[in-house]
């Protein structure tokens, strides 16, 4: 008798754990190709969940597109087609303004470093603006700059008259004040869009450029650190809060300032590793800007910190204090550019 008694006592305190302790098959979504190294870093990151998880978490990862399109990822997470995916804030101009400030021109110096001091400045503000999703980490790519198929671009003044297909609302922004046509597009479509002429020119990091075939369709680049693009993974709210206590915690100790940088330092080297590659083919022509026509470019990019402020204002935000933590995380992380 005692026996069994002991036997229900245990049961009775086991199966509670046993409950919660249901397995989660992840869907992990994206939109750059598998020979992307985000790949690789999503792959790894769902590794380390199904580890700390005791293997009750598992994903599979979906790229190039597959469950949706890059404009729609944040609400693909928010709706639950993917349970974690790639956003890129900068798609949905005036949506998400305050990640937005990483997004501003000679800003931040590497991929690493800035992508630590987006994510540690970022975590407070994302409650409120991704509110429909659990944040998961914020990061950068290297700093990157022009890509011609007609010109040189020199000076601010070149942009005036062309089409540009920009990395993100800000990018988009500076080109309407210097005279010059957005023309939107996701990453994957771009090298279509130059080889039609429906644009120009692109706003693009250098490693990627070879990787979306778009090195064949421009021959002037701009070797000058202008801008980097906020980028951010985001989870369900609905199947992150059916998880268990352990569960969550596996995905919480993924979801942190250290694996954005991880992150980014292994996004930045494919991207930094893309410049010798491009100076090396004979259809391109590399170029450098003087100190006097990078000034030029940051006189034109002053306007810009106004018109994100602007924006951040309208949702009810503190600008002022939003770059000024910004600036003092970059510090920080030795990520700000001198």
């Amino acid at each position: 008798m005692r026996k069994a008694l002991l036997a229900l006592l245990l049961a009775a305190g086991v199966t509670p754990a046993l409950a919660q302790e249901k397995t989660f098959e992840l869907k992990i979504s994206h939109w750059v190709p598998s020979s992307h190294p985000l790949q690789k870093s999503l792959e790894d990151w769902a590794a380390a969940v199904e580890k700390d998880s005791g293997g009750t978490i598992k994903s599979k990862v979906f790229p190039a597109q597959q469950l949706g399109k890059a404009f729609d990822h944040y609400d693909m997470a928010r709706d639950g087609i993917a349970d974690v995916t790639y956003v890129n804030p900068g798609y949905q101009p005036g949506r998400f303004p305050l990640i937005g400030a990483g997004e501003l021109p000679f800003l931040m110096s590497d991929a690493k470093g800035g992508s630590m001091a987006l994510d540690a400045w970022y975590r407070k503000y994302a409650e409120k603006e991704m509110k429909d999703v659990k944040f998961c980490l914020g990061f950068v790519h290297s700093p990157s700059s022009f890509h011609s198929r007609t010109k040189k671009i020199v000076v601010p003044d070149d942009i005036k008259g062309m089409k540009i297909r920009p990395a993100h609302a800000t990018m988009a922004n500076f080109v309407t004040q210097l005279g010059g046509t957005n023309v939107q597009s996701s990453a994957p479509e771009v090298r279509d869009i130059i080889e039609r002429g429906v644009a120009d020119a692109v706003t693009f990091p250098w490693g990627s450029l070879l990787l979306f075939g778009i090195d064949k369709v421009t021959k002037y680049d701009m070797e000058a650190p202008l801008y980097v693009t906020t980028f951010a993974f985001v989870i369900n709210k609905d199947k992150y809060n059916a998880m268990s206590d352990k569960q969550k915690k596996a995905i919480d100790n993924n979801c942190n300032t250290e694996t954005a940088g991880k992150v980014g330092e292994h996004w930045g080297k494919m991207e930094d590793a893309g410049i010798a590659k491009i100076k090396a083919e004979p259809s391109h022509e590399v170029y450098t800007l003087t100190p006097e026509q990078i000034g030029l470019w940051k006189k034109a990019a002053e306007p810009l910190v106004k018109t994100w402020g602007d924006g951040v204002k309208k949702n009810g935000g503190d600008p002022d204090t939003a770059l000024t933590e910004l600036k003092a995380s970059l510090t920080k992380y030795n990520a700000l550019a001198q």
